[in-house]
């Protein structure tokens, strides 16, 4: 089994998005002191590499270092020039008609790993997060006003054929096998 360091870099990796010290403690089984101490060491790793832990005592997550931020910056206005592509249209439609949704959610009626589109999705402004309102240490997500606007609506509910697809979502989410 690998060691605690690449447990947690591979859970970080794999949740793409920032988990807490308790959630990490606890699928990985190990005590909390000791997954903060595998954290301070995750961070001196990578203290000269492009990727850095974003760790505030309580969650840690990757992100990107500092120094590169001229580069990340170039990438993203290319990224904002782009089409959204399927994917894209995909998560936005479930997040419009479905929100405020958790990735989970969204990756159970995709049926793969949303993250990535997510966070394109985040940059753009389409879609925000926020904190679960179901008492989970997840993020639910949700339109912005400026995507309902530039959609030229002012609820969701004024959306085109809202009230079917939103039925179907929910069909879809009842009878599709739950993931344990």
């Amino acid at each position: 089994m690998p060691n605690l360091e690449a447990r947690i870099e591979a859970t970080l990796l794999f949740k793409n998005e920032p988990v807490s010290v308790s959630e990490l403690s606890k699928w990985l089984g190990e005590k909390p002191a000791t997954v903060k101490e595998a954290l301070e060491n995750l961070r001196a790793f990578y203290q000269n590499r492009g990727v850095a832990i974003v760790f505030d005592g309580e969650s840690a997550a990757f992100g990107t270092h500092p120094e590169t931020s001229v580069l990340i910056e170039t990438l993203q206005k290319e990224e904002f020039s782009r089409e959204l592509g399927r994917a894209g249209l995909e998560t936005l439609s479930i997040v419009l008609y479905r929100g405020p949704v958790s990735r989970r959610e969204i990756d159970h009626i995709r049926g793969v790993n949303s993250g990535f589109i997510l966070r394109s999705l985040l940059i753009r402004g389409l879609v925000e997060r926020s904190e679960s309102l179901a008492g989970e240490r997840s993020y639910s997500y949700k339109p912005t006003l400026k995507l309902l606007e530039h959609l030229g609506v002012t609820r969701r509910e004024d959306l085109p054929e809202f009230a079917s697809a939103f039925a179907k979502i929910e069909t879809f989410i009842k009878t599709s096998p739950k993931e344990e």
